[in-house]
């Protein structure tokens, strides 16, 4: 399998300069050619073959750029999917200007969350795909009837609260390394408050043991355990309804919130509150990559062979899962 990649770009029609504009970078399936401008230009077509290819959105973690998750990207463009990343500078927040996953904070308030889409990049994104299908390399490829939305961090929350036909009737499942639902008081929520999601699509939540984010983030949400796991145990068993098996909840034993960053990049956010992970991290990444891949493969391209494998690697007494369950 041959995984290449172009950039484009794509403005914010709701936000004002500087900020309106989102760096997108396009992985896919390729398969060389040697023709003049793949020589010349480094434009290699897309692997026809294996089209037409799902797509994967990722919404990065806050002030985590893109390029620390194409190790996962690539992983799954291996399996026939194409992913898109992207860095999107703004400002979310008053006066402070983040490398962001794309939330819009105002529709995170109660009496407004759930009515309508919490992202703020995700009709762009759609958008540039439906262009994507239009003209260009991946012309005619992509399945845009199924796309799943994915991220880490702050990434995965706006995936898994956007996983929402309703809104993106495109969307066919979501994932979330290190997200969860809680709603922060300062926003106006009660302590403790898990907000609902949308339930029904296939979703699957990973979470490490060792997350010294999620623990030391714990007063933002009024609650004081400091854990790693409970806020997305909780988000897991209070926020969706379930009942089709296609839910999953896995944390993986001795992973930390930032295993799934690599290169891992100390000099922005808040890996300083991070606890050290127990496991290695590069078997972590692998085990992380399989189960994502595996999970898309059976509940969105439905192949009964991923959906046993799937069930069997969750099922090996692996030591690097903790534990799991589904719903």
């Amino acid at each position: 399998m041959t995984v290449r990649a172009f950039f484009q770009t794509a403005k914010v029609e709701t936000v004002k300069p500087p900020y309106d504009t989102i760096y997108l970078k396009i992985l896919y399936p390729a398969q060389m050619s040697g023709r003049h401008t793949e020589n010349n230009l480094g434009i290699v077509p897309a692997d026809r073959q294996k089209a037409p290819f799902p797509v994967v959105i990722f919404f990065n973690g806050f002030n985590c750029e893109a390029h620390i998750y194409q190790w996962l990207a690539v992983k799954l463009v291996e399996r026939g999917l194409v992913v898109l990343t992207f860095n999107w500078v703004a400002e979310d927040f008053p006066g402070v200007v983040n490398m962001t996953p794309g939330v819009d904070i105002t529709t995170c308030k109660p009496g407004i969350y759930g009515t309508v889409p919490t992202s703020s990049a995700l009709p762009t994104l759609l958008a540039k795909l439906e262009q994507l299908q239009a003209e260009g390399i991946l012309a005619g490829m992509l399945d845009l009837e199924r796309v799943i939305l994915g991220g880490h961090s702050a990434g995965g929350r706006v995936a898994i609260e956007n996983a929402n036909p309703v809104f993106f009737p495109q969307v066919a499942a979501s994932f979330a390394y290190a997200g969860h639902s809680m709603g922060g008081t300062i926003m106006g929520y009660e302590p403790g408050t898990i907000l609902p999601l949308p339930d029904s699509l296939p979703m699957l939540l990973i979470g490490g043991t060792r997350d010294g984010v999620i623990a030391n983030s714990s007063d933002r949400y009024g609650i004081t355990s400091g854990d790693a796991t409970t806020s997305i145990t909780r988000t897991f068993q209070e926020a969706i309804a379930g009942g089709r098996n296609d839910s999953y909840l896995v944390f993986l034993e001795g992973a930390n919130h930032f295993i799934i960053a690599d290169p891992f990049d100390f000099t922005t956010g808040r890996a300083f509150i991070d606890f050290s992970t127990t496991q290695t991290p590069e078997a972590l990444r692998l085990l992380t990559a399989d189960i994502i891949g595996l999970f898309i493969d059976a509940h969105v391209r439905h192949q009964t062979k991923a959906f046993h494998e799937l069930n069997r690697l969750l099922n090996d007494s692996n030591p690097l899962i903790q534990s799991w369950q589904t719903k």
